[in-house]
């Protein structure tokens, strides 16, 4: 094994880090503003590849318009979804939590009917280019995704601790009844939650939708993963979401460097569940009162 496999092993990891924590921390900002489990965010984050597909490649636009098309849209969709169908279910989360698996079904087969079950793929600008470090080529779409996930990610928290709108959301996370008497609109922060965390899922999705084929199931794997870091970094817990997430991201990049990708999985998710049985609220949960 040349240092070269290990570089690569690493970037992948990154790879996968970015993009799993950028949807990860939509999850985690639904569950912390409304307490629901959005269990349709993998399918917001499948649409986002697949409008940038359409935008890009179907009607020709420049690829940089057709990521931020997407990415508006994915944020709308969430609005629309946070309005008018888990809004009046926001105090029955586990109502919620049924009504959004459903949407799993409406948005895969919307998109069949819309754009066939076959597997599409779109270019970047950037698509073929490669830098060369410590002898080791590396592909320029990888670290694009790197870059722009970790520069979102600090950006979110900067929003989550400097801006009014961030601070009223982490004053509903901890106490929503203290902090609607306080006269913070729960209901817009809940948009504004919404909005955030599928705009994040759609600029996931629109990044890696050019390493991958495109299919209309292909938010399962990324959900499972999502859920997967935001129990592990502790529910709730944006930094612990981070972590969580750096945590599954290096596994799926290191381990295969051993074994197949299979086996790989299998060893993630029980180290994952080992970490867990000694640590149960998460790497940075906290105890109940």
């Amino acid at each position: 094994m040349g240092d070269a496999s290990i570089l690569q092993a690493v970037l992948n990891g990154l790879t996968s880090s970015g993009q799993y924590i950028l949807v990860a921390l939509g999850l985690t900002l639904v569950l912390s503003i409304m307490n629901i489990v959005q269990l349709a965010h993998g399918e917001v984050y499948m649409i986002g590849s697949y409008v940038v597909y359409y935008f890009s490649t179907s009607l020709g636009l420049n690829f940089y318009l057709s990521f931020i098309i997407a990415v508006v849209a994915a944020g709308v969709l969430g609005i629309i979804l946070e309005r008018y169908f888990l809004r009046p279910f926001r105090a029955r989360p586990d109502k919620a939590m049924v009504l959004t698996a459903g949407f799993i079904l409406v948005f895969q087969n919307l998109v069949l009917a819309i754009a066939t079950g076959t597997p599409k793929t779109y270019k970047t600008p950037y698509e073929g280019a490669v830098l060369t470090i410590g002898g080791s080529a590396l592909s320029v779409e990888r670290v694009v995704i790197i870059i722009v996930a970790f520069v979102l990610i600090a950006a979110l928290f900067l929003f989550i601790r400097f801006s009014r709108n961030g601070q009223a959301m982490e004053a509903i996370s901890q106490e929503r009844e203290g902090a609607a008497l306080q006269g913070i609109s729960v209901d817009r922060l809940s948009a504004i939650a919404m909005f955030v965390g599928c705009a994040l899922a759609g600029i996931a999705g629109g990044l890696v939708g050019s390493l991958f084929s495109l299919l209309p199931t292909m938010g399962g794997t990324v959900l499972i993963k999502g859920i997967t870091i935001i129990i592990l970094g502790g529910l709730g817990s944006i930094p612990g979401t981070v972590i969580g997430g750096l945590v599954i991201g290096f596994l799926d990049g290191l381990i295969p460097l051993f074994t197949t990708q299979y086996v790989a999985s299998l060893i993630g998710f029980i180290i994952v569940i080992l970490i867990l049985l000694f640590r149960p609220r998460g790497l940075m949960g906290h105890e109940s009162p």
